[in-house]
């Protein structure tokens, strides 16, 4: 299966997950799985979450930022991939002037 991601809209979320600023967002979903290309603004973030019933697998492409995991800072540049398992929790934050752009994929169960 291929889908188009330049034929999504970019959604605009405020706040996500109680973060800073707004992410911007082009999403698939299939009802199994969240397949998304997220853009973060400097300054901005997504909030600290735990996943209880999921994962996440984060893929950057371009810019660079940070996670908190599980209380650990870890740092995020092009090429990078960050894993949260299920019960564990996460925060992304974009710290540079670029935008954190990412592809990330979450598992429904």
């Amino acid at each position: 299966m291929i889908f188009e991601y330049d034929e999504n809209n970019l959604e605009k979320f405020e706040n996500f997950k109680g973060g800073e600023k707004y992410i911007g967002a082009k999403m698939y979903f299939d009802g199994l799985n969240r397949f998304m290309i997220g853009h973060i603004p400097y300054g901005g973030s997504v909030g600290e979450h735990v996943h209880e019933t999921n994962s996440e697998v984060i893929y950057v492409i371009s810019g660079n930022g940070y996670v908190i995991y599980d209380g650990q800072r870890e740092e995020l540049h092009k090429g990078s991939v960050h894993y949260c398992p299920k019960g564990h929790k996460h925060t992304m934050v974009n710290d540079h002037e670029e935008d954190l752009v990412y592809f990330a994929v979450v598992p429904e169960q």
